[in-house]
């Protein structure tokens, strides 16, 4: 909690610096009282939204509340969006007094005064910051308003080196990282629910995160994800903050039941939850391994998962899916394991909730993070799938990377 309070402080004093920097430069751009009044008014409102904004946010990560409205999610949103939009308006106004130095020691040398340059330059300069800081400023506050309810279908045909006849065509989708406690909008939840409904899926396996801090987040969306069909079943597995260890709890006990009332959740949406376990699917007269495992990412993030475990009594040449949360495994472990893993379901990225992804380019800052952070990698004739995301989390909103529905349909290669 105290480490919590000093992070929090940090960033309202850093950005009340920021603004309080940019909205004096603006204020030394004008003359008429009337105008360094509204700079100065507009300033405290700003300055007040944020710090309402980031005082919910931190109620929100210190379990106050279990669940957000939509109200917070935009608060907390548009805290965000202000912060950025101040940080790059703050490099302009750097440069511009840059150039205010340079140009003063030039004078003070040379015994000259370029005034007029000098003040247009200000303000070419300036008029070039607002402008590009505008462009995050619209579309965080997009993220937040639109972008993470723009459900996107992601197609794609994978080749099975002998995979049985009887499993060609197979359809499978795949969501990930929902955090219930985030939701804000059943009305889009349902519509995505429905989106998954209409690929017909043979099955839909979810791979980890239902919930932020605590697994009653869920409870108002079970009917709504009850809703969700597949012809063979629905399988799931746990994320990092699926053992709700993201909030203070005052008794073990208290933390197991809640952790317990989570599986119950599960059952109670029809997921079938496998911890390091397999479930064997006979379709068409073939067999499918549906293999889950807990929680295996690198430190800080727990290493519950056990591959050993999951794969005990599967015939080594069988097809075999893979749910597991965090994409690191397969480099740490799946990827070299003497028992082949024909495909691995990931999540735990979230492609940041940032970035650009199109057939031409693929960017975000957490590449610099993780190895494999989005799509589809294939390594010694075995796949990896990192899903996007299903719901958000901290930054209520998404920009670019899209939350994702995986469709996967299966082929012989």
């Amino acid at each position: 909690m105290r480490r919590s309070n000093v992070f929090f402080q940090g960033v309202l004093i850093f950005q009340f610096l920021l603004g309080f920097y940019i909205f004096s430069g603006l204020v030394g751009m004008v003359h008429r009282p009337v105008w360094k009044a509204g700079f100065w008014g507009l300033f405290l409102v700003e300055e007040l939204l944020v710090l309402w904004g980031l005082y919910v946010m931190r109620e929100k990560m210190t379990g106050a509340f279990i669940q957000s409205a939509m109200w917070q999610n935009v608060l907390i949103g548009f805290a965000f969006a202000i912060i950025v939009t101040k940080f790059v308006l703050a490099i302009f106004f750097l440069l511009d007094d840059f150039f205010r130095v340079g140009h003063f020691a030039y004078a003070k040398l040379l015994g000259t005064s370029e005034a007029v340059t000098l003040k247009s330059r200000r303000q070419f300069i300036i008029q070039s910051g607002v402008l590009l800081a505008s462009i995050p400023l619209l579309a965080l506050i997009y993220g937040v308003l639109k972008g993470k309810y723009q459900y996107e279908l992601k197609r794609l045909s994978l080749k099975i080196k002998n995979l049985p006849q009887g499993l060609n065509g197979l359809k499978i989708i795949q969501i990930s990282d929902i955090h219930a406690g985030n939701l804000d909008s059943p009305a889009s939840l349902r519509k995505a629910i429905e989106m998954i409904n209409q690929q017909a899926p043979d099955l839909i396996l979810f791979t980890g995160d239902l919930v932020n801090r605590d697994s009653r987040e869920i409870a108002p969306f079970i009917d709504i994800f009850k809703e969700l069909k597949a012809k063979y079943g629905k399988y799931s597995i746990l994320g990092n903050h699926d053992y709700v260890e993201y909030k203070h709890w005052d008794t073990l006990a208290q933390k197991s039941e809640n952790q317990e009332l989570l599986y119950q959740f599960h059952r109670e949406m029809d997921f079938r939850l496998l911890r390091n376990e397999h479930i064997k699917l006979t379709i068409d007269g073939e067999d499918l391994y549906i293999l889950g495992v807990e929680n295996w990412g690198m430190p800080p993030f727990p290493q519950y998962g056990d591959l050993d475990a999951a794969l005990e009594g599967v015939p080594p040449h069988a097809l075999k899916i893979l749910l597991s949360h965090d994409p690191t495994h397969w480099d740490q472990i799946v990827l070299d394991h003497p028992i082949h893993i024909d495909l691995t379901l990931s999540g735990h990225t979230h492609g940041a909730q940032f970035g650009i992804d199109t057939r031409w380019l693929k960017w975000s800052p957490v590449k610099f993070v993780y190895k494999r952070w989005s799509g589809l990698y294939e390594e010694k004739e075995q796949y990896l799938y990192v899903n996007r995301g299903f719901g958000v989390l901290a930054f209520p909103g998404r920009v670019g990377m899209w939350p994702e529905i995986s469709v996967f349909s299966l082929a012989t290669s």
